[in-house]
C-alpha cells in the first residue's frame, strides 16, 4: 500500500568543500568545535538573531557537530565553515536546511568578522550552487526584522521581500518573545 504521505527527501548534490576568492567553505567536522566555539557560538552578540541558544560549554558545540554531520549525511541539512583562504580562520558558518526541494539558508560569524564583506561572498557562492540543483523549487530564509545588517547581505545576494510577519518567531536569545520577522526568497 502506498501511502501519499511519505516524503523521501533527496540529498542535494552539493560538494564537501568550494572556494570563493577570499573564502573556504568547508563541510563542518567534529575537529572545528574550539573554533566554532570561541569564534560565534558563545558570543551572545553574535546568536543574538539565530534559533538555537548560544553555547555554554565545548560540549554543546560537540552536541551541535554531531546533529549536524549526521543531518549532512540524511541530507537534510549541509553546514559549512567559513574560512578566510588566506591563513584558514574560522569567521563563522553558513547552513541549509532542505526540506523536498524546499531550502532555508542562514549564517553566522564571529564579530571580528562583521562588516568585512565575509556574509555577502559566502552566501552568493552558495545561492549559486543551489540553483544549479535540479529539485529545489524554493530558496528563503527570515530574519528578525532588528536585523537589517542581514536583510542587506541578502538583498545584495539578490533576495527579494516577500512578507513581513508580525509575532513570527521566538529568538531563543532575546528572551523567547515572539518578533516581527521579514520572510525573504530568492525570485
Amino acid at each position: 500500500m502506498h501511502n501519499i504521505f511519505t516524503h523521501v527527501n533527496s540529498k542535494l548534490g552539493l560538494p564537501s568543500y568550494l572556494e570563493t576568492d577570499r573564502l573556504l567553505l568547508q563541510r563542518l567536522k567534529y575537529e572545528d568545535a574550539d573554533e566554532i566555539f570561541y569564534t560565534y557560538a558563545s558570543k551572545p552578540e553574535a546568536t543574538r538573531y539565530l534559533s538555537w541558544p548560544t553555547h555554554q560549554s565545548i560540549r554543546d558545540t560537540r552536541n551541535f557537530l554531531q546533529l549536524a554531520i549526521s543531518h549532512w549525511n540524511q541530507g537534510l541539512d549541509y553546514s559549512y565553515a567559513i574560512r578566510w583562504k588566506e591563513n584558514h580562520r574560522m569567521a563563522g558558518s553558513i547552513g541549509i536546511v532542505h526540506d523536498n526541494g524546499k531550502i532555508q539558508f542562514g549564517y553566522v560569524l564571529g564579530p571580528v568578522h562583521w562588516r568585512r564583506g565575509v556574509a555577502t561572498e559566502a552566501c552568493r557562492a552558495i545561492l549559486k550552487l543551489l540553483m544549479k540543483e535540479p529539485h529545489v523549487y524554493r530558496i528563503g530564509t527570515f530574519i528578525d526584522a532588528e536585523n537589517i545588517a542581514s536583510g542587506r547581505v541578502l538583498e545584495k545576494c539578490g533576495l527579494r521581500q516577500e512578507a513581513h510577519l508580525s509575532q513570527w518567531f521566538r529568538f531563543i536569545n532575546q528572551d523567547n518573545r515572539p518578533k516581527d520577522c521579514i520572510l525573504y526568497r530568492l525570485p
